[in-house]
């Protein structure tokens, strides 16, 4: 990394939310508790799914890299974040906060196309069903994960490269909890037009291709749906994609609310908020959603249950 070529900064403050030292002191408590609510949960998704083999479908090993990427983008977030709210120094260097950005950009465009993955999943499910197995092959769950993978990895150097490549002068505080892109760019002495239309362009190619993706699946879903002659047939089928479609609904709306649009119409209020519901809040509610509504994880977290129980009075 160029950083002492390219700027006379090599450290940044993270204003974060208040200077409020109660205030502080509150939210960190009620992000300590988000996060450890989104740890046990997440990772609790991900251990019952790996070890129950009811549940070893491409639905639910999509379900457990979402799991995964919720715990990997809020762990980049909110440790952090922790950290600053209770220490009196708010500086983060230079390469940490572009490291933090990095991590980011990675797990968040990662699942927007592991959400469109999902989708085509569910249009197996309930178009095809016959040829779900066939169609569905480990072989095409591996790829569309790679994949997904690999856009965000190639996505997040991109911009890294983009955002290392501007000069930072004399200022160094960053309006926001964490290290996000829009506040860093606001902070550059240099013309950041160019930086902002690669941005533009990668962040609008995945709300259009995903978004796409997604409205394609579900609309031949819909119109099987309302072919089917029987009620409880087209509850059962709705049921299967309601999660799926919250999650997707919330998710979409915040990051659309932040990125995709201009930066001077950026505002330190209203998009920490938006940041706080995407990098704690979804994370949080993805294992409550897909576990509440799913009757099979359910049935799963029974079976664990009672198995730990078993072995308990075995003892």
């Amino acid at each position: 990394m160029r950083s002492r070529n390219n700027t006379n900064v090599l450290d940044f403050i993270l204003m974060g939310f208040t200077d409020s030292e109660e205030t502080r002191k509150l939210l960190f408590m009620l992000f300590l508790l988000i996060y450890l609510v989104t740890v046990v949960g997440n990772t609790g998704m991900i251990l019952v799914i790996r070890l129950d083999l009811h549940l070893h479908t491409p639905m639910y090993f999509f379900l457990s890299h979402l799991s995964l990427l919720d715990l990997s983008y809020s762990t980049a977030i909110i440790p952090k974040t922790l950290e600053k709210l209770l220490a009196s120094s708010k500086y983060v260097s230079f390469m940490g906060c572009f490291t933090q950005m990095s991590f980011f950009i990675l797990f968040s465009v990662t699942e927007f196309f592991l959400l469109s993955s999902m989708a085509y999943d569910r249009y197996v499910a309930i178009c095809n069903p016959l040829n779900y197995q066939v169609v569905m092959s480990k072989r095409l769950c591996h790829v569309l994960i790679t994949g997904s993978y690999v856009i965000g990895g190639i996505e997040s150097l991109v911009i890294f490269c983009f955002m290392n490549n501007l000069h930072f002068c004399n200022s160094q505080v960053i309006y926001h909890f964490f290290c996000d892109i829009i506040p860093i760019l606001a902070l550059s002495c240099t013309n950041t037009h160019d930086t902002e239309i690669i941005i533009f362009i990668l962040a609008s190619l995945n709300v259009v291709v995903s978004f796409i993706a997604i409205s394609v699946s579900y609309g031949s879903i819909l119109s099987t749906i309302l072919k089917i002659n029987s009620t409880s047939g087209k509850h059962k089928a709705f049921s299967t994609c309601a999660s799926h479609l919250i999650g997707v609904s919330i998710y979409y709306s915040t990051t659309i609310f932040t990125y995709l649009k201009p930066k001077k119409s950026y505002s330190l209020g209203k998009d920490q908020v938006a940041s706080v519901f995407y990098t704690m809040v979804i994370p949080l509610l993805n294992p409550l959603i897909y576990s509440l509504r799913n009757k099979e994880v359910k049935k799963a977290l029974t079976r664990f249950m009672y198995k730990r129980e078993g072995s308990r009075q075995l003892k």
